[in-house]
């Protein structure tokens, strides 16, 4: 039992982070290096953690690029 549900998890996690690699794709940014990536993505935490009106604008963004544009 306690296999199944490491194994559970780590497939979970492996489908997590190919889901989160393919944003990078969708976002033109897959030629970029890493440490630029992460970079913008640790500066881009710290401002969604105070700007309301940032998280909204960047949230209409995603959804208009996902065809989602309620989201």
């Amino acid at each position: 039992m306690a296999r199944t549900t490491i194994s559970d998890a780590r497939k979970k996690d492996t489908r997590e982070k190919i889901e989160l690699g393919g944003l990078i794709v969708k976002a033109g940014l897959h030629y970029e290096k890493r440490a630029l990536l992460l970079g913008a993505l640790i500066d881009l935490s710290e401002r969604l953690k105070t700007n309301v009106q940032e998280r909204s604008r960047l949230l209409a963004i995603g959804a208009e690029a996902f065809g989602k544009a309620d989201e």
